[in-house]
């Protein structure tokens, strides 16, 4: 039986957090905010202001929606009656092992602990805890922004009970989010260990005078961004080898791209290099700095919301 969801405490309310928050109410849960940040109150209500049309215009009802988030005291405010704690906190494994410590001691033992956590495996910051606490501890890490992107990565540790990844799929999904399980754990994981991948190449070609930082923005979101939208890399590939499909793919132009493969650049980053660096930082701000932060974001999630309206659309003709 599919658990029932009706509380979640947000721990952290940096971007990240606030995004959850908002998804969360959005889809009627009850959400208390924690975070020592004065201005907590102001950056919540900005952020519903924000985002509640983006899931409007997902078909969400967001009547209310500040009805339905309230502001902790603290921790331990935050979790007392939560049926599940999102963890947003600093990316350092021993912050997060004093806070783990505090979660499962104040939540209440059926609370499903969950870490926005972006590259350091539950293990890390979990051995501590008694093997019922870390049987309830587990990875939901989204992508930026995580009321608009879908996926959550979620990554059992050693001691995560099935049960626990179970219930972690079920609620990411009743809150209309993508969860992939990954059974194996891996710093970083695997969204961004492939986007990492990317953007080491990216670095390189852009240091070396290859192209231009906002020239190489355009060769990715018109072609592999446009094609990933819609297929993954595997798929790509094997609809890229026609009706011989991925195999045709591998036996007939492999070992060139292997070739491509092995010549993949690093981008410079030791002291010594630093003038490389420094020349890629005023690359990527020549092309972008004239614009602000929230007009280079409010362009991105229309973008977005743009790609997930049409992929809606497509799925609907083929049903």
């Amino acid at each position: 039986m599919t658990r029932a969801f009706r509380t979640a405490a947000v721990i952290g309310a940096g971007t990240i957090g606030l995004s959850w928050a908002t998804l969360f109410a959005a889809h009627g849960l009850t959400v208390r905010v924690s975070d020592p940040r004065p201005d907590l109150a102001e950056a919540v209500d900005e952020a519903l202001a924000t985002y509640a049309p983006h899931l409007a215009a997902r078909g969400l009802d967001v009547t209310g929606l500040a009805d339905r988030v309230h502001l902790a005291a603290d921790v331990t405010e935050a979790v007392r009656d939560a049926d599940v704690v999102q963890e947003n906190g600093p990316e350092r494994a021993e912050f997060k092992k004093d806070l783990f410590a505090t979660l499962a001691r104040e939540a209440p033992a059926h609370a499903l602990l969950l870490s926005s956590s972006s590259a350091i495996p539950s293990t890390a910051f979990t051995g501590e805890l008694s093997d019922e606490d870390a049987a309830r501890v587990l990875i939901g890490h989204p992508f930026n922004p995580p009321h608009l992107v879908p996926l959550v990565e979620v990554v059992p540790g050693e001691r995560t009970a099935e049960d626990a990844v179970q219930d972690a799929v079920d609620f990411y999904t009743s809150v209309g989010r993508t969860p992939v399980v990954e059974r194996k754990e891996i710093p970083g994981f695997v969204g961004n260990r492939l986007q990492n991948a990317l953007s080491r190449e990216a670095a390189y070609l852009v240091q070396e005078g290859v192209v231009t930082a906002e020239d190489l923005d355009k060769v990715v979101t018109n072609s592999l961004g446009l094609r990933w939208a819609t297929v993954g890399p595997f798929l790509g590939a094997h609809l890229g080898g026609g009706p011989g499909g991925y195999r045709h793919l591998v036996e007939h132009i492999g070992t060139s791209m292997q070739r491509t493969g092995a010549g993949l650049g690093t981008p410079s980053q030791s002291k010594e290099q630093e003038e490389a660096q420094e020349r890629l930082i005023a690359a990527v701000e020549k092309a972008y700095g004239s614009s602000t932060y929230s007009e280079l974001t409010g362009t991105r999630d229309r973008r977005q919301l743009a790609v997930l309206a049409a992929l809606d659309s497509a799925d609907k003709e083929e049903n």
